[in-house]
Order: C-alpha cells, then structure tokens, then sequence
C-alpha cells in the first residue's frame, strides 16, 4: 500500500479550482490585503528603497585636509607647523589645544619617582609604587618597570628635597620635576580646517568631489554654508565643535575626538548635479568616560646643550578630527526590476492563502466549502 500510494501521488496532479463565496466580510478583507501589497511594494519598494536599481555600497575615497591658523601661549607664538600633527593632511588628524612642558631633561642617572602618596598632587603624573628602598639589596640591577622611566642600576640613593630613599635608575633625568601648562586656546576656534574629499563609484563609473570652483580663488574667499557655500569645505574648528554639541573650552582643555561625516547618497538616474555632499558633526569618545578622559599624547623635542643631548617632553592635549566618508549609489537596472515586479505579483496572491485559510479553520460551513474546494476527479478509463 506504501508503494501503491507512493504512485499515485506522484501520478496525480493538482489544478486551482476557482470558488466564489458570496460574503462581504471576507471579500472586504480579501481586496484590504491586495491594497495593502501593492502599496508596500509601490510606495516602499519602488519609491522609498527604489527597488529598481542596481546599487553598489561604499565608494572609493580619497581625503585631504589642510590647517591655518595661528595663536600664542604665555610663552611663544605657535603657527601650523607646531600645532598640528601629523603634518601630512590625511582623514585623522589632531590640533594641539593645550600642552604641559616639563623641564629640560638629559639622560643620566637620577632617583626614580617617589609612590604617589609623598608627592605633592601635582607631581603625582608617573609615580611609581615599588620605586622606594631602604638598601641596595631592594633594587635589582638592570631591572625595568612597566610604570617606571628607566633602567634600575641597583643603587638606593636618597630623593631630591625628599625625606625617603628610591632606586636610581639610568633615565631622562629628572624624572620628576613636575611641568609647565600652557593653553593654546586663544585663537584656536578660529582656526580654518579645509576638508578636500573625492569619491569614485567603479561599478558606475562615476566620480564627484565636495569642491565645485568656478574661479581659481574661490576657496579663498568662502567659508562653508549648508545652503549657499555647500561646495567650499572650509570649517571653523570653533564650528566643528559647536555642531558636535560641545562646549570649545572644556573640549580644549582635556582634548576629544570629533568626527567629520561625510554621506554621498546619489541617484545616478537623475542628473550629475543632484548627487551632493550631506555632512553631519559628532563627537566620538566617550564624554563622560570616568577613566582615560579625554585625548592627550607625548612627544619630545630634542637639542644639543654644551655638547650633551638634551630634550623637553611634552604632553599634548588637543582636538583630534576624524573625517569618515560612506555612501550609496544606484542606477535603474533590469534584472533587480523584473525581481522585484515576480516578488509584488506573487505577494498579491497573500490575499487568497488568507481567505482560504479564514474559511477552512474559522467559518461557519467549513465543510461545505472543503467539498467544493478540494474535488476530485476518478481517474477515466478507456
């Protein structure tokens, strides 16, 4: 019998049997749902998503950026050279705000940092924990710390103007002689930011970039406008951050990073000139970041002093830009419209997989309309 039903099911074949069913109820719901397909896939699919283009996600970019400006600190002048690093003008790039200098250092050897419980808070930068001794046989020659500033040479030598002892170690000396803090932020809202961004969309083959001179010395003269000077990319850095939502003196007093969002969404079946710039400002780093606030870096600055290598350290605090392009582009295409179309068309048959089912399971006179539904024809024989 296995076998036998086996056969027959491959050998019969089933036809949709049309059956009209006279109640308003059902047939309401059944044109509600068919309206509601057509209008998903023509005001969604078709309008919205634009179901009939090819599209390609991520174009290639390139970004170039520029900085001019100039401010002082209680002690020198700084020009761009100084305050931006690094010099080359790529996507990622910082703007000194505010800088603690220490004093000039040489290397030699010198006591290590006291632990941060004897030093006055405002030396408390490096402190190291296990730094203090109270014989040689407490530091092990050669030794290095992760937290430390040199190599220990096994000495326990006294502290300068301290009260205890600490290992000696062969360092940048000294290693403890506090620093100076100097603000850069006087002029630096003001600061000028060019912002130089060309994409390309291979599939396509299109390309655009975000500045559309007419004269050689447009740029100039403009400054960047949302509605009158889109094409000029040139920012404030006071702006930058303004539309980031932060506040310029305490961002430049412990540093932050901002992010430049640069979105191309073009729809290469309209014209060339429809395909535009949106740039949208946000700050990236955690605000309220209990540990490691901010952005700060070190650098060092090195000259010769009566024949001796000496340097002054530096620890930079200042407002990093990062600049991040993404978009889309799409073109009517036919392959992903004829998809589309088979999709709605197919959808629009819902309707009737619903009805059927509403009859079948959940109305009066299910069995009369399974009879009609599902007959079936004897097999003819001759």
């Amino acid at each position: 019998m296995g076998v036998r039903g086996c056969l027959r099911a491959v050998s019969s074949y089933s036809s949709p049997q049309v059956v009209v069913v006279r109640n308003g109820h059902l047939g309401t719901a059944y044109r509600a749902l068919q309206l509601l397909v057509l209008l998903y896939f023509t005001g969604y699919v078709f309008i919205i998503q634009k179901g009939y283009q090819e599209r390609e996600m991520g174009p290639e970019s390139s970004v170039i950026t520029k900085v001019k400006g100039v401010t002082q600190s209680p002690s020198k002048v700084w020009d761009v050279g100084e305050y931006v690093a690094p010099p080359e003008g790529g996507s990622t790039f910082s703007i000194l705000t505010r800088v603690d200098v220490s004093p000039a250092q040489a290397m030699e050897t010198c006591p290590e940092e006291e632990a941060p419980n004897q030093l006055p808070v405002l030396l408390q930068g490096r402190a190291v924990a296990n730094a203090m001794c109270s014989s040689d046989q407490d530091c092990v020659p050669r030794d290095t710390d992760t937290s430390g500033h040199g190599e220990r040479t096994g000495r326990c030598v006294p502290q300068a103007g301290g009260t205890g002892k600490s290992c000696e170690v062969l360092a940048w000396c000294p290693v403890d002689g506090g620093s100076i803090s100097e603000s850069l932020a006087e002029m630096a809202s003001q600061f000028t930011v060019l912002i130089k961004n060309n994409i390309h969309f291979p599939r396509f083959g299109f390309s655009k970039g975000n500045i559309q001179a007419s004269e050689s010395g447009y740029l100039k003269s403009c400054m960047f406008n949302t509605t009158s000077a889109l094409y000029c990319p040139i920012f404030k850095l006071g702006f930058l951050v303004e539309q980031a939502g932060e506040d310029f003196a305490e961002l430049a007093e412990k540093g932050g990073v901002i992010g430049v969002i640069i979105s191309w969404n073009c729809n290469l079946d309209l014209p060339d000139a429809e395909c535009n710039p949106h740039y949208s400002f946000r700050r990236l780093d955690p605000k309220g970041a209990l540990a490691s606030q901010g952005y700060n870096y070190r650098f060092a600055k090195y000259y010769n002093w009566n024949g001796t290598c000496s340097r002054v350290l530096i620890k930079a605090y200042g407002i990093r830009v990062d600049v991040i392009v993404h978009g889309q582009a799409g073109k009517f295409s036919l392959i992903p419209t004829i998809i589309t179309l088979a999709t709605a068309l197919t959808s629009v048959g819902l309707g009737s997989f619903v009805c059927d089912w509403i009859l079948l399971c959940c109305m009066d006179k299910e069995q009369r309309y399974s009879s009609r539904k599902f007959e079936q024809v004897p097999p003819q024989v001759g």
